[in-house]
């Protein structure tokens, strides 16, 4: 229903390891990605994709929690606090979409890091998809190598040790503000744009991963 209704890639996710409290119940996560390179307005249309799943899994008697696709920047909300402890990007690797590349972002092995991402909980008993226990990125470190802020420190992602010190968030975000493009928004992109997955849609692994792993 999802991809036919223009999601690139959807994948479930079992959550009992990571959700606790009045919403453990809710332990199956529905990670939504969309190709920001194809549509200008991906944030509304991953938004409809959400109402889309929660419309139907109500009609069938579950219950849902949607954490919208910008909920890292919602304040003073519960999906906010939510964001907090089950990030989109863990869900995608419990839901089989990707892994965490050394850049901080999931990577896809098809789309690479170019997918935006949303979370659907439910108690519905949706056959979870397999994860991603760590990263896949081999000896690849052009992201590292051509960061210009020098953010992205060269470590790893793992489930057993995630986001262990990955990228120094501050040397990003002074780099990007003093790149504004023409939208006058803090720009830059680099890591996303050089990292070879998804260069070659439909390819695993591209030409220049397994040239350099």
């Amino acid at each position: 229903m999802l991809l036919g209704s223009g999601a690139t890639v959807v994948g479930v996710a079992e959550l009992d390891a990571y959700l606790d409290g009045e919403i453990r119940h809710l332990n199956r996560g529905v990670s939504i990605a969309v190709d920001r390179t194809l549509r200008e307005d991906t944030l509304k249309h991953l938004g409809r994709l959400q109402k889309k799943v929660v419309r139907y899994l109500k009609g069938k008697g579950f219950r849902t929690l949607s954490i919208p696709p910008d909920s890292d920047r919602i304040r003073n909300k519960f999906v906010a606090e939510l964001y907090s402890l089950l990030t989109h990007k863990m869900a995608a690797t419990c839901a089989g979409i990707g892994w965490i590349g050394r850049n901080g972002l999931l990577i896809s092995p098809h789309f690479g890091p170019r997918l935006s991402l949303a979370t659907v909980l439910t108690d519905a008993p949706l056959k979870s998809d397999i994860p991603y226990e760590q990263s896949r990125c081999g000896n690849c470190r052009l992201c590292v190598d051509y960061c210009p802020s020098k953010a992205i420190t060269g470590k790893t992602w793992s489930r057993r040790d995630p986001y262990s010190g990955l990228v120094k968030p501050h040397r990003c975000r002074v780099h990007k503000e003093g790149a504004r493009g023409v939208t006058d928004r803090p720009n830059c992109g680099l890591c996303l744009q050089i990292c070879p997955y998804g260069r070659a849609k439909g390819r695993t692994k591209p030409k220049d991963v397994m040239e350099i792993v």
